[in-house]
């Protein structure tokens, strides 16, 4: 079965249609026909029925596209599995929390950057849910996450701890008094956020529900909304200080179980580990335990 007539079914069963997938493949629409053609002949199925307004997939087609993924993956995989001589070099793409890029990366992608320049380090942001799909669907190597993280698919290694806190208006010096406020808003990141669902969770546990809810795009947004005082939110405490002025919110500490949280390394369980990848790890790792051996 050649990998590029797999390509080529799946780009007709995202498309919809052979002209459509041909014009996404810069490619003839019988080319794409014929490639069809062959891979139907091979297996001895029909993989698309034909209507007025394109195709659509049959059942054998449904049972096929799940495996195209995976074995373009395992390809790319093995091909750079083959490149890689064990020199850290080419590329690197990482995702992570924007308050773990803010706290904790900024001097460890620093000092890596130094130690290893003939790699090239991309990092995308994002919330723990949209990072894990895009560790999922390989479109980056691992991801700094919020932890616990239960999947079988990944691998998780725990590399931050932090404390979470209520942040409030600075002239809200009593938490209690302010959750008993009607019409109480939490200003949040978007449906994804893990801290925005603790928040969420803590706040049911006190038998607040019905929130109103200000969301924002950014952590910046957020604090300044917050330091304004039209609602509150859950952060790390540590954020205070070396990012914000802490005298522009007020901190209202939570029990070690509601505060303590974890922030995890995810990667693929089947993923190819590159060179650069593992020069990453055992780099965070190493200043992640002299850090800690610090304090």
């Amino acid at each position: 079965m050649d990998p590029a007539d797999l390509e080529v079914f799946a780009a007709v069963a995202r498309h919809g249609s052979m002209r459509a997938a041909a014009e996404a493949l810069n490619t003839v629409q019988s080319n794409v026909t014929a490639r069809i053609r062959v891979l139907e002949d091979e297996i001895g199925a029909a993989l698309f029925e034909r209507h007025s307004r394109g195709v659509v997939l049959t059942a054998a087609g449904r049972r096929l596209l799940p495996y195209v993924g995976r074995v373009t993956s395992l390809l790319r995989d093995a091909a750079a599995a083959a490149r890689d001589d064990g020199t850290p070099k080419g590329p690197l793409l990482l995702g992570a929390l924007e308050t773990t890029l803010a706290l904790r990366l900024s001097p460890l992608l620093s000092s890596y950057a130094r130690a290893f320049p003939e790699v090239d380090l991309t990092l995308r942001t994002g919330t723990t849910a949209e990072l894990i799909d895009k560790v999922l669907g390989r479109e980056v190597e691992g991801a700094f996450v919020c932890g616990p993280v239960d999947h079988p698919d990944l691998v998780e290694e725990v590399v931050f701890r932090e404390e979470l806190a209520i942040l409030t208006a600075p002239d809200v010096t009593r938490l209690d008094a302010a959750l008993a406020r009607s019409g109480l808003k939490i200003v949040v990141l978007r449906m994804g956020c893990s801290y925005r669902q603790r928040l969420e969770g803590l706040l049911a546990r006190r038998g607040i529900v019905g929130l109103r809810i200000l969301e924002f795009g950014t952590l910046e947004a957020i604090f300044g909304c917050v330091s304004a005082g039209l609602g509150l939110t859950l952060l790390p405490r540590a954020l205070l200080g070396p990012v914000w002025p802490a005298a522009r919110v007020h901190v209202h500490a939570l029990a070690p179980a509601e505060a303590s949280v974890e922030t995890a390394f995810v990667r693929r369980r089947d993923g190819h580990v590159s060179s650069a990848l593992a020069a990453f790890l055992d780099h965070v790792r190493a200043r992640t335990t002299r850090a800690i051996a610090a304090e």
